[in-house]
């Protein structure tokens, strides 16, 4: 009764939520939909380089993953971001995205190398990290000078949050003067600094390439690195950089790589680097490397966009596609309600009943996540509800056949259902962690709407086993204490004589037969061994008063089958004697 009380109120503070957000916010009773069935604002981007620069295929990847990272953080989900040709850029969001969300994608990413001043835990702090310079403390004699680190500052510092999808956006808001300290985040969100003037550029770069770090002697190590080579101009400052924060106490020895307003590396510096070549390391691997060489490659080329072009796109399958898969899905609905009452009869009712709790849960996480998170329904996302129908009926199929086994083996309708969910369960969570584990591979290794199909075929799984844990389990206990389950009505799906069980043990010795009432009377007296056990009286045993064993249960249905078969007219054996008595006289004991 707790768990469907959990799972009432579960439903209630859903529903509540999305109608409360309808009436204080933007929420809707209505989930979001992507391109495929709205239709949004489609972007056409031309990167453009200096003169004499080649916009290669790495520097177009690298700019559609920044444009991807800016747009997933702004919260606008199943948007579509591809390359069109050698040379251009095509950004697809769905419905109509805020002005602040198309600018994320016009704008141009920048590298910049910024002094780190200060760094900490990313959550906001109550109190500055530091204390605040003296009113009359003189001006900041280099880019790393704390006098850069006014009250104002400080408070800014304190109160910044690295866990909000805000500020982890990237953007020019983010970049700030490039002549004054600013506060900013490491890209995944993990710390926060306080970062000096801008020192270097990413026009300084001339190329950056990752590998395995070279030893002292020349043989390569297991060791991943990545190696930046600095132009003429940026040899000369990058010296003078390293030269100052060599000596800084930590944090202030580390210069931050900012790419799009966000730190993507934040090395120490343990040498002085006069030769144009620096050396980053750590706990890098081949792909770590690889990544922030990319990234420094991308930020060494002064590339910016133009936007071609900017319209609205029509729904590319549109309302009749929709409307057909829901269609799609209402039938598949139907034929499994139909199958469940054919091969259930009235049992099939609690399978219907708990695809309906997990539809109206499926319908309000989707509307909730479109309200909260962006989340926008497509066409394929469809599919994977239509899907999740029969992996949510094979959850149940699974259970009342278990129970159905434990009938046949003679239980009672109460302790079936118990022991038949101790051993569905097991392969209830085995299926559907399998499914889910499907789900999220497919999600993070796929693009575009099959991500979408891989995103609702996860939540229903994981929906599928709260209905069964939180619904059906708990309604199946209910109804084994009704009249009309409990004793097997021919209609109840739970039938023994249906299922083919010839009889059934009631406790104390005495065996119901396939069809009648429990409260049959005692059994005739049925041979166990060297000794007679009359069916009724369960101290009769050798072993003394205990519960008969399945063996002895069974032995007990087989001698009420042939006493049931036997013919007045065929002669009869006599009953054993009691087990303290005996037969004496030279005749031999006989047992019944």
């Amino acid at each position: 009764m707790r768990s469907l009380v959990t799972l009432l109120v579960l439903v209630i503070a859903l529903a509540a939520g999305l109608l409360v957000g309808t009436k204080t916010s933007d929420a809707s009773l209505t989930p979001g939909l992507a391109l495929d069935l709205e239709g949004g604002t489609q972007l056409i981007l031309q990167p453009v380089a200096e003169k004499g620069v080649e916009v290669t295929d790495q520097n177009i990847k690298q700019a559609i993953d920044i444009i991807r990272q800016r747009v997933d953080s702004s919260g606008v989900a199943e948007a579509e971001i591809t390359s069109q040709g050698r040379d251009k850029i095509v950004v697809a969001l769905p419905g109509q995205p805020s002005e602040a969300t198309l600018d994320l994608v016009r704008e141009s990413a920048q590298m910049l190398f910024r002094p780190v001043l200060l760094q900490g835990a990313p959550q906001p702090t109550t109190a500055p990290s530091a204390t605040p310079p003296a009113a009359d403390a003189p001006a900041p004699a280099d880019a790393s000078d704390t006098a850069w680190l006014t009250s104002d500052v400080l408070a800014a510092y304190a109160a910044y949050d690295c866990t909000a999808q805000k500020n982890l956006t990237g953007g020019a808001a983010l970049l700030g003067d490039k002549d004054k300290p600013v506060v900013t985040c490491q890209q995944d969100g993990s710390s926060k600094f306080v970062l000096g003037p801008v020192e270097v550029r990413g026009t300084d770069i001339a190329s950056a390439s990752s590998g395995l770090k070279v030893g002292p002697t020349g043989a390569l190590t297991n060791e991943w690195v990545t190696n930046i080579k600095f132009t003429g101009k940026g040899t000369g400052i990058f010296r003078d950089v390293t030269t100052r924060l060599l000596d800084l106490p930590t944090p202030r020895n580390q210069f931050a790589i900012v790419l799009d307003g966000l730190v993507i590396s934040a090395p120490a510096v343990r040498s002085i680097i006069g030769n144009g070549q620096a050396e980053i390391s750590g706990s890098f691997t081949r792909e770590s490397a690889a990544t922030l060489a990319r990234e420094l490659n991308f930020g060494a080329l002064p590339l910016t966009f133009e936007v071609q072009s900017e319209q609205q796109i029509s729904a590319t399958l549109g309302s009749e596609q929709l409307q057909r898969g829901l269609l799609a899905g209402l039938i598949g609905l139907v034929l499994v309600a139909i199958y469940s009452l054919v091969q259930y009869r009235a049992l099939g009712f609690v399978t219907i009943f708990s695809l309906v709790v997990a539809g109206a849960l499926t319908y309000l996480f989707i509307a909730v996540l479109s309200w909260t998170q962006g989340y926008r329904l497509s066409l394929p996302g469809v599919a994977g509800i239509i899907v999740a129908i029969g992996i949510t009926a094979d959850s149940f199929i699974v259970y009342f056949e278990r129970i159905r086994d434990e009938l046949r083996d003679g239980r009672t309708l109460p302790a079936a259902v118990e022991e038949g969910w101790r051993r569905a369960r097991r392969t209830i969570l085995a299926s559907d962690a399998v499914n889910f584990l499907a789900a999220v591979v497919l999600y993070f290794l796929a693009v575009g709407g099959v991500r979408g199909f891989a995103f609702t075929l996860g939540l229903t799984t994981l929906i599928d086993l709260g209905v069964v844990f939180l619904f059906t389990h708990p309604t199946l206990l209910i109804l084994a204490r009704t009249r009309f389950f409990a004793e097997g009505h021919r209609f109840s799906g739970l039938d023994p004589a249906q299922l083919g069980a010839r009889s059934r043990y009631v406790g104390r010795g005495r065996v119901a037969v396939a069809g009648e009432r429990a409260e049959r009377g005692p059994q005739p007296a049925v041979s166990t061994g060297p000794e007679a056990v009359p069916a009724g009286e369960g101290t009769s045993l050798p072993t003394g008063d205990r519960r008969l064993t399945i063996a002895e249960r069974r032995a007990l249905a087989r001698q009420a089958e042939l006493d049931a078969a036997a013919e007045p007219s065929t002669a009869t054996v006599p009953a054993a004697a009691p087990a303290h008595e005996s037969v004496d006289g030279g005749t031999d004991r006989k047992d019944a």
